[in-house]
């Protein structure tokens, strides 16, 4: 029924309208070299632009002062290589007036029908953090990249606090703050994201994936996924397969 609505449709659905409504997002595609294809109002004032043709056709690189261009590339390119998403990152953006704000970034590859990655979208959604909070989570957001390369065999929560240069009050306040979540509930979807992922996008056995994150054993990795989502592994892969 989708497909049949969308081919209705004057012109092709990419969302831009409807984000171009929401301010404290970013929202945009890009094509496979990583260049902007669609831009959201909130992208193109941020980048000081007075229209959004400024930006397309133009990479992160050619639009954000480095260090910032050079990091939003690097992630646009890892996913365009590997086609793996890049799922919730915590970053600083710097705008146009040097304010500086913080956000949470999601960035999925565009795959065509044989499966080739031709481009990807993302979203960069605002914190509504208070300024003071600058350095704090930039501390942060390094022990979550601490965490995210080192699931096979995860870090504990003072480590990461440790990682923060904060107590493990004080990180878990701060991951409360950002993902809704207290901190080991945080650390327990990372890794049941990651299984999902390669549940779904890759042939490896269960057994090993069980590893990649972190559980001595399949047995372990079974229970905590179904009590997680409600499936085992085996029957998330089954249907996550039927839906490709």
């Amino acid at each position: 029924m989708i497909h049949e609505l969308l081919q209705q449709l004057d012109e092709p659905f990419t969302g831009e309208a409807l984000f171009d409504h929401l301010p404290d997002i970013v929202y945009f595609i890009k094509d496979r070299s990583g260049a902007y294809l669609v831009v959201n109002t909130t992208l193109q004032q941020r980048c000081g632009r007075q229209t959004k043709a400024q930006l397309l056709g133009r990479t992160p690189c050619e639009v954000f002062r480095s260090p910032l261009g050079n990091r939003f590339q690097e992630q646009d390119q890892r996913v365009l290589k590997t086609g793996k998403p890049l799922l919730f990152q915590l970053e600083l953006h710097v705008y146009p007036s040097r304010e500086v704000g913080w956000c949470l970034t999601t960035k999925l590859p565009l795959k065509n029908r044989r499966g080739t990655v031709v481009g990807l979208v993302g979203v960069s959604k605002d914190l509504q953090l208070p300024d003071y909070a600058t350095a704090e989570y930039q501390h942060v957001a390094t022990a979550i990249e601490y965490a995210e390369q080192h699931l096979a065999e995860p870090p504990s929560i003072p480590e990461l606090a440790a990682q923060a240069q904060m107590s493990r009050y004080q990180f878990d306040r701060r991951i409360r703050r950002v993902f809704g979540l207290n901190a080991s509930q945080w650390l327990l979807k990372l890794r049941i994201d990651l299984a999902q992922q390669q549940l779904c996008e890759t042939d490896a056995p269960i057994s090993a994936i069980a590893l990649n994150v972190g559980y001595a054993d399949q047995s372990a990795f079974t229970r905590q996924f179904r009590k997680t989502t409600g499936m085992t592994p085996q029957d998330y892969r089954r249907t996550g397969r039927r839906g490709e």
